[in-house]
């Protein structure tokens, strides 16, 4: 089969197309005909050399599929070839063909095409798990999401609005995408470039805080994170891109009563990430069916321009999901 394979750590340039063997379907596994996959920031990472898949998985780039199930493995039920899906991987997506768990399998929405399919899986799921299942938010609260034009919070911020009519949404973005953040729904518009998002956080709830943090920065927007929670409020960490190392006020989490709370979902086993993919299923499925939040799509290249494309997410220009059509 057609993939894309790494020569070594780097830049785009390590990526080229190449035939590899096409994996067969273990237990509990079904081989999918991938129509589109998507960047994540994950696979930037990855390429890099930081960000290793785990053990046992495939080594090609890709954290989710969608297209045509091809072939069942051992202990399958509930599916059949040529069923429409979409689904999480730990590794593989880049390819024309995937293995997925069963579990961890969606039914594409009769009202979705594939390309906008291949969009959700990643940034949807993970933006779940971390604002409602690990991150509790709820009626009347507030959240600050940080990146306001990337996927993972562009999708954070729909499921909020839809999820939480009167939570109120605050997000710090570029000053090239403040507009289109707002258009979303937001209620505060922070340029992270030429405001304090701590200062500005702490005038718009009255000196309150928010309750809920998504960061995807981590050492460097420690210190400002924590200013901006207020007394009880939860950081949740996703991501490093600002440093991975950074001191704690113990004093102040402890009078503030902060939780600081870290969250992957590729490492986790695959039961964990089939209960994940569950209630995800049961509480954000019907919307995406039902086309009250839709999937943002930046731009959308064909494989062989793989290199462009990660150059693209690289630059910070794109405003929701850039996606590889493998078809």
């Amino acid at each position: 089969m057609k993939a894309v394979v790494m020569r070594g750590f780097g830049g785009p340039e390590v990526m080229e197309i190449a035939e590899v063997t096409t994996p067969e379907p273990g237990p509990n596994r079904v081989r999918v005909r991938v129509l589109a996959t998507s960047v994540n920031r994950a696979d930037i990472i990855q390429r890099q050399g930081h960000y290793p898949p785990p053990p046992g998985e495939s080594d090609i780039l890709g954290l989710e599929v969608a297209g045509r199930i091809d072939a069942l493995g051992a202990g399958v039920s509930g599916w059949n070839p040529g069923d429409r899906v979409m689904g999480l991987v730990a590794g593989g997506g880049y390819a024309e063909y995937a293995l997925v768990y069963a579990e961890h399998l969606i039914p594409i929405p009769e009202t979705m095409n594939v390309t906008t399919a291949a969009c959700v899986n990643e940034t949807y799921i993970t933006a779940y798990l971390n604002v409602f299942m690990l991150g509790g938010f709820h009626s009347g609260q507030s959240v600050l999401l940080h990146g306001g034009g990337g996927g993972v919070n562009t999708a954070a911020l729909q499921i909020c609005r839809a999820l939480v009519p009167d939570g109120t949404i605050i997000v710090t973005a570029s000053s090239g995408k403040l507009e289109r953040v707002m258009d979303l729904g937001a209620d505060l518009v922070i340029d992270y470039k030429a405001q304090d998002f701590a200062v500005e956080v702490r005038a718009f709830t009255r000196n309150r805080g928010v309750d809920l943090i998504l960061d995807h920065i981590g050492a460097d927007y420690l210190k400002a994170n924590m200013k901006s929670l207020a007394i009880g409020g939860r950081l949740v960490v996703i991501g490093v891109m600002g440093g991975a190392a950074a001191p704690v006020n113990l004093a102040h989490l402890l009078v503030k009563r902060q939780h600081i709370i870290g969250s992957v979902i590729r490492s986790r086993s695959v039961e964990e990430k089939a209960a994940i993919t569950t209630a995800f299923k049961e509480n954000v499925l019907p919307l995406l069916s039902g086309r009250r939040i839709e999937p943002l799509i930046h731009r959308i290249y064909p494989i062989e321009s793989v290199r462009d494309a990660h150059g693209e997410m690289e630059s910070s220009r794109h405003f929701g999901k850039i996606v590889l059509a493998v078809q």
